[in-house]
């Protein structure tokens, strides 16, 4: 289905423009409803209905994080949608270089490579993990081999339309998602023989269903106030200032059709993470009822609750619920993956390669280059995600993970610096060395955060720190702007 969508999207026209902008034609409820599958990853599909049952005592806490992640979205569509649309940006870094300069303008860019490349392959490799343990190794599959066979596809059906495309298969992908946590929902209540009014009540008895903790500010992860400023700054950083999700925004007709999306999108992206919630807690009523037991990681031995779902959805219900779970996980996992895919080969035509001063950018020549671009990044994703399982310790690769995020953290403090400092601006050559540092001081507080800051325990607010050093250190090396900014 996805390969025929490519056909047919790309069919007249498959030229730079459509595959960078979507030639800006986009509908706004296809790309709001399309958004959805790409902000959620496979990883969420997997790892949030595990959560709710963590031996840790997670419930729905997730749901605080959420609740940042609506506000967020709400800034950007308030205060960074206008802003790239007033500049008629194909990458959202251009910004920087009109603002702060080359350097700062290479390095924004760069940030974004690296932690969407890293963060990416990471998704995918978690999820073709669970599809090679419960699927692909009793068939003798090799592990590259599912890699390569995934990413191959993915590539099939973006090279020619791109965003184009992807607006269409996106959507196609979320509706398959959503329908796969509907049904999932649909079979462990009939498994449980209740109705959904009776999961519902069966949910807020579970012990699973409490979403707002106010214990223990100091030491835990969890407490309200970290996890919605933690869920606010991380869409701005994520979302607003990511190649990626702003793409398809910027697919869109029009300021106002792009704000349309974002509102619709921030509804549904709510409401679905209460599914997915849920799910978790009926998934562990389910495991409770039938005596089964959280899987063991094959390497540590440790319960892995993110293999709860696959476990149930393939051992111990019937084999269509087995299918819905497949097909659910797969399309979130392309949706996500064809997605960043499409954003870095934009960013790396735009940004380092100049595409957007090209007078040719539709000749025969550019595209080719293009493609190139194209086939280049999906080997590296490829690479990366094998070195992930030639390195074979979850430690280092989730180390790995969590040094690309905070990588993040130098774009919020970069944006904040053009945006607030309008009188200002940096000495430019010295921007990378800020947003190198900025990370590394980050993580060496995050890592020494109970010694150092009596017993203060950081989570997903990390990343207003190191924003925030970032925006010192760009203050540090600024100097009076010589006339007045025009962003």
């Amino acid at each position: 289905m996805l390969l025929g969508i490519s056909y047919f999207t790309s069919k007249k026209s498959s030229d730079n423009s459509t595959f960078f902008t979507a030639n800006r034609n986009s509908k706004w409820y296809l790309v709001a409803f399309g958004m959805i599958g790409t902000a959620l990853s496979g990883v969420t599909f997997i790892s949030v209905p595990g959560e709710v049952g963590n031996p840790a005592g997670n419930e729905f806490k997730y749901l605080q994080f959420v609740i940042g992640n609506a506000i967020g979205f709400i800034i950007i569509a308030t205060v960074l949608l206008p802003l790239y649309y007033r500049m008629n940006l194909t990458s959202i870094y251009t910004y920087i270089e009109e603002r702060l300069g080359t350097y700062s303008y290479k390095t924004a860019a760069s940030i974004f490579l690296l932690s969407r490349t890293i963060g990416s392959s990471f998704r995918l490799y978690l999820v073709v993990i669970v599809l090679q343990r419960f699927i692909f190794d009793s068939y003798g599959v090799p592990f590259w081999a599912t890699v390569l066979i995934s990413l191959a596809l993915i590539w099939s059906y973006t090279f020619k339309g791109g965003l184009k495309t992807i607006i269409i298969t996106d959507t196609l992908q979320t509706s398959f998602m959503v329908l796969s946590v509907i049904l999932t929902i649909y079979f462990i209540c009939d498994s449980l023989d209740i109705n959904l009014i009776q999961a519902f009540e069966t949910i807020k008895q579970s012990g699973y269903s409490k979403v707002f903790f106010y214990e223990d500010f100091m030491s835990s992860k969890f407490h309200v106030s970290k996890q919605l400023l933690g869920g606010i700054f991380v869409t701005i950083a994520m979302t607003g200032l990511d190649q990626d999700m702003m793409q398809k925004n910027l697919s869109c007709n029009n300021i106002k059709e792009a704000q349309k999306n974002m509102f619709t999108f921030t509804t549904v992206f709510v409401i679905i993470n209460i599914f997915f919630l849920s799910v978790g807690a009926l998934l562990y009523v389910f495991a409770k009822k039938n005596g089964i037991a959280i899987p063991l990681d094959s390497i540590t031995g440790a319960p892995r609750t993110d293999f709860l779902f696959p476990e149930i959805a393939f051992n111990h219900l019937m084999l269509v619920p087995a299918i819905v779970f497949m097909l659910g996980l797969t399309a979130v996992t392309f949706a996500t993956t064809d997605s960043a895919l499409t954003a870095l080969t934009t960013s790396f035509c735009v940004d380092f390669l100049g595409f957007s001063k090209r007078e040719d950018l539709n000749s025969v020549a550019a595209i080719r280059t293009r493609h190139l671009v194209h086939i280049g990044l999906s080997l590296l994703m490829f690479t990366v995600i094998v070195l992930f399982n030639i390195v074979n310790n979850a430690a280092v690769v989730s180390a790995i993970f969590t040094v690309a995020s905070y990588t993040y953290g130098p774009l919020l403090g970069l944006y904040g610096f053009g945006l607030f400092m309008k009188k200002r601006t940096v000495r430019d050559k010295l921007v990378p060395f800020v947003c190198l540092l900025s990370p590394a001081f980050c993580f060496f507080l995050n890592s020494n955060s109970k010694a150092l800051m009596a017993g203060y325990v950081f989570d997903n607010e990390l990343i207003i720190t190191n924003g925030l050093i970032t925006f010192i250190g760009l203050i540090l090396i600024s100097k009076p702007a010589t006339g007045k900014t025009q962003f």
